[in-house]
């Protein structure tokens, strides 16, 4: 075999289906976090640095297993060794996060204005972040390294599709729960059951996501890998004409990936506003309380979900959209670009809605920007690394493109809260956000 072939359907299903269950685990986080740490204590500014810990765990460990799995060949593979010790290990702190407020630890004051219970769940929250990493990151290696350049933008659509599937079920878990009669109050300091067994059942669905992808996917040996990067090496040493070379030339690989990584930064540090303070946002907006032990409050973070689930929908249909979008405008950017400034139309909407079920609109054109997130940056990158023998080395490091604008925008988050007065004009900045990253798509040259 000298050329990457062309899979079927179904093998470029299996290749990402893995991703279903992390995603699951990853949408329980993102969309309860702030809930968790609210009903256990924390302050509205406080919340966006118990956000720093997710991305900065991401920038530590991806780039390491991108090394570590270039190296690794084993009679499992060479990237699904990872993601399957990363699964074990999430499932593990899933079953243990939730009930950081039930187990008997302080309410007291401890250290760094932070309560025993509070301490429990950050050190949680670090390891899920951790775990999760450690199992999402194969699932773009395995894409770049099994999937040809043709198929690249079919493979991270279905990818997506599958990511934002997940997030629907993970998003819906807590409303799902409380609709059949499972308590959503709890006593001061105590995690709601809804969010507890949202975390149980996540932790089972994403263990037997991961077993069926290690026993559906095959990865090609270190060998069957060198013999096709020297087969694209030959190609791309072909004698070419003038017009035909200088068509031809690929950017960089600095330059691609310091272009993609600057619109990284807009759209990432967008989406982190919208994860630390929607719930608060919306429970300001659409139930009129900033308590987080009222009824209100706790419904509003159900709601919040709900409305991350229809971000989800919305960016499943849009992925599925990707590829015909792209080529009726004859551009991967442009439809990048579309797709973020329609995302953060939606964010600043949300500054004049006050009614719950309004929400869904603004939140079905923040999925279209998702959607886009996950696919085009990817596209990119692994084009240009089309060949390369450390293409997980090199999608650890760009990782970090996604980590470190969450985490200057965690740093910065309190203080932009003081400045524009409330999370609801917090939405508004990731909107604006969101905008500059589409204009700064312009600045990216395809490989």
């Amino acid at each position: 075999m000298k050329d990457k072939p062309d899979l079927s359907f179904w093998k470029l299903w299996n290749l990402s289906f893995g991703f279903f269950g992390v995603q699951i685990a990853y949408a329980l986080q993102s969309a309860n976090i702030s809930r968790i740490f609210a009903t256990l204590g924390a302050d509205p500014h406080q919340l966006s640095f118990f956000w720093i810990l997710p991305p900065l765990m991401g920038m530590i460990v991806q780039p390491i297993i991108g090394v570590l799995s270039d190296k690794t060949w084993c009679r499992f593979g060479r990237r699904i060794p990872y993601l399957f010790i990363g699964a074990i290990m999430a499932v593990a702190v899933m079953i243990l996060l939730p009930n950081a407020g039930s187990l008997g630890l302080t309410t007291q004051i401890v250290c760094w204005g932070l309560t025993g219970s509070m301490l429990f769940g950050l050190f949680s929250l670090m390891f899920l972040d951790t775990s999760i990493n450690v199992a999402m990151q194969p699932f773009k290696m395995m894409v770049g390294d099994m999937v040809n350049e043709k198929q690249k933008t079919k493979a991270y659509s279905i990818q997506s599709f599958l990511c934002n599937l997940g997030s629907v079920v993970g998003y819906m878990f807590p409303y799902i729960f409380t609709y059949i009669g499972v308590q959503n109050t709890a006593e001061q300091g105590v995690i709601p059951n809804s969010v507890i067994y949202s975390f149980y059942i996540g932790a089972a669905i994403l263990i037997g996501c991961v077993i069926y992808t290690t026993c559906t996917v095959k990865e090609y040996s270190p060998e069957q890998l060198k013999a096709m990067a020297e087969a694209e090496e030959k190609k791309q040493d072909q004698p070419q004409s003038a017009a035909q070379a200088d068509k031809g030339k690929k950017p960089s690989i600095l330059y691609t990936f310091v272009s993609i990584g600057l619109v990284q930064f807009f759209c990432w540090a967008a989406f982190m506003y919208m994860w630390t303070y929607s719930t608060g946002a919306i429970a300001e907006m659409c139930w009129g309380t900033t308590d987080t032990l009222s009824k209100g409050y706790q419904e509003a973070g159900n709601w919040n979900g709900v409305c991350y689930a229809v971000q989800a929908v919305g960016s499943v249909v849009w992925a599925a959209c990707i590829p015909m979008i792209s080529k009726l405008l004859r551009s991967d950017k442009l439809c990048y670009g579309l797709s973020l400034v329609l995302g953060g139309v939606g964010f600043i909407s949300m500054l004049w809605i006050n009614n719950p079920h309004l929400l869904w609109v603004a939140y079905l054109l923040v999925g279209c920007g998702w959607a886009a997130m996950l696919a085009f940056p990817f596209i990119f990158f692994t084009n240009a690394l089309q060949g390369n023998p450390k293409m997980g080395t090199y999608l650890g490091l760009f990782n970090c493109t996604i980590c470190l604008p969450q985490i200057i925008a965690a740093v910065v988050g309190g203080f932009a809260l003081h400045a524009v007065g409330s999370q609801v004009n917090m939405l508004a900045v990731a909107g604006a956000l969101l905008i500059i990253g589409a204009l700064c798509v312009a600045g990216i040259k395809r490989a």
